[in-house]
């Protein structure tokens, strides 16, 4: 299939970090010849200002509106952070690609304290989300946390005006806009377990556009699709979205060489290399090379009382994330969601 310029449209949210994000893709589009314009679209989750986003249960509030661009042909492509994008696409669309992943860790972000076993007791503490504020509660009950909502600029500028002693965000955001002169600790996963897909950036396009998806293969990540398939996998078998407090890290671990100390790269069951956009590769690369997956993930009480964990390694990224949140279900991790749905801290994710 030729791989000739062509005229692409991206479709977009329009806060900072998801322009960023768009002119990254586009800048790499450009370099091979492709003349690219941008549609800025505000969703329902962008429009959602003063109410924390578990409280909302709407199944894609940062993309539907951007995916009805795509299914009305206005945009080619869509540029998402993965863990916005619901772990079952609606009818019609694909991911056509999964980047290079940056840090998928929490960074601990502070005017006066290093890391957050220094904060004092009662701090105030800045986050929205359910799955950070269960992790800190766990190792530090005493802290108050209170919710934040807003950009990233936003965000550091209610912490540097004094209204948190802390506010926990995603890393790879804070690095990718060069905003990282606040982040005292990246907090490593063992204490804070990361978001499914977190750091990952999905592309979206109409289902069967065979096209689109062969100018974006050079964009798939081999090792980020199968880690970021195996989360979103033990997401979708908790029946959770982003905002609830589960957490999944996944890392693609070399089990064997070439000879010259070089991991083999992922390959399908054919044998081809990993870097097809569709869900068959993402589903057998790990098993072919002989790489392994390791896959680290929670469930927890958002007031920190109970943290299930489970840490298992497996050759094919579905199977394994499957596998992990059945396991976790087993143990009271159905009990806690019920729990958490039941006492209205988030809503169920709706159809």
């Amino acid at each position: 299939m030729s791989n000739k310029p062509a005229k692409l449209r991206i479709g977009s949210r329009g806060s900072q970090l998801a322009l960023w994000q768009a002119n990254h893709i586009s800048a790499l589009l450009r370099a091979r010849g492709h003349e690219i314009e941008i549609e800025i679209i505000h969703t329902t989750g962008d429009k959602i200002t003063d109410v924390a986003l578990a409280m909302v249960g709407t199944k894609g509030m940062f993309t539907k509106e951007i995916e009805e661009a795509l299914a009305a042909g206005r945009v080619d492509l869509a540029v998402h952070s993965l863990k916005d994008l619901p772990t079952e696409l609606p009818k019609g669309f694909e991911i056509a690609a999964i980047t290079k992943r940056e840090d998928p860790r929490d960074a601990f972000c502070s005017r006066h304290y290093a890391k957050i076993d220094d904060l004092p007791k009662k701090a105030r503490i800045g986050t929205s989300s359910l799955r950070r504020q269960a992790q800190l509660k766990a190792i530090r009950p005493d802290l108050d946390i209170h919710p934040l909502r807003g950009n990233v600029d936003t965000r550091l500028r209610k912490l540097e005006q004094g209204e948190y002693d802390a506010i926990i965000l995603a890393s790879a955001g804070l690095k990718r806009l060069g905003k990282t002169e606040l982040i005292k600790q990246v907090i490593p996963a063992e204490i804070m377990c990361p978001a499914a897909g977190q750091g990952a950036l999905g592309i979206e396009i109409r289902e069967g556009d065979a096209v689109t998806r062969e100018l974006l293969a050079f964009l798939n990540d081999a090792a980020a699709r199968a880690a970021t398939t195996c989360e979103r996998a033990l997401l979708n078998s908790l029946g959770g979205g982003c905002q609830v407090p589960i957490g999944a890290f996944a890392e693609v671990r070399p089990s064997r060489t070439d000879g010259k100390g070089n991991a083999g790269s992922l390959h399908d069951r054919e044998g081809h290399e990993f870097t097809r956009a569709d869900k068959t590769s993402g589903e057998n690369a790990a098993s072919a090379a002989g790489d392994r997956i390791h896959l680290d993930s929670i469930v927890a009480d958002p007031d920190g009382s109970k943290v299930l964990r489970d840490s298992r390694d497996g050759d094919d990224p579905e199977e394994l994330g499957n596998a992990a949140g059945a396991a976790l279900l087993a143990r009271g991790g159905d009990a806690i969601l019920e729990a958490v749905y039941g006492r209205g801290l988030a809503v169920p994710p709706q159809p």
